[in-house]
């Protein structure tokens, strides 16, 4: 456990550390960890594997909700500024960026990858989006698609990979 996951725990905090940036988030994580466990026992119990029958295809445009991810945050003259930023994902946007790179560091399902048939697959910052809103807001993983375009199944393994 590191030392700021253990400050979290005791609630020790002088307001001088810039770790202290990172507490709502470590925060949330930890609140949600008992939920995510009993969710990957329920699925190591019989959940689902694969495709579910009867369920129909939604073609997403997945490229173009990554283009609208990075102008609207990402891009040198973002369409929404810091203080949006930090609203919206309940930190702060170098925070945000050190999270995806150790992610993909740590988990190569957050990196960016071809698809079955070639295309671009989703790609970290549409996965690490996804799972942020369902901790940041208690979003359902089905409401997520509408902004980044992804499957309500995709979310949920976004957010326990996450976790």
């Amino acid at each position: 456990m590191s030392n700021l996951s253990k400050r979290v725990l005791r609630g020790d905090f002088d307001g001088d550390s810039s770790d202290e940036d990172e507490v709502p988030m470590m925060q949330m994580i930890m609140a949600s960890s008992y939920q995510q466990m009993q969710m990957r026992h329920n699925q190591q119990q019989g959940g689902y594997v694969g495709s579910v029958s009867g369920r129909s295809f939604i073609r997403r445009d997945r490229a173009a909700a990554n283009e609208r991810i990075h102008s609207d945050y990402f891009s040198e003259d973002p369409l929404f500024n810091e203080k949006n930023f930090r609203q919206r994902f309940r930190m702060a946007k170098p925070l945000f960026e050190r999270i995806l790179t150790q992610l993909q560091q740590h988990d190569d399902y957050f990196v960016q990858k071809p698809d079955a048939v070639g295309a671009a697959g989703l790609s970290g910052i549409q996965k690490m989006t996804a799972a942020l809103r369902m901790l940041a807001y208690g979003m359902p993983a089905d409401s997520v698609d509408e902004y980044v375009k992804i499957g309500k199944s995709t979310a949920i393994e976004s957010l326990m990979r996450f976790l």
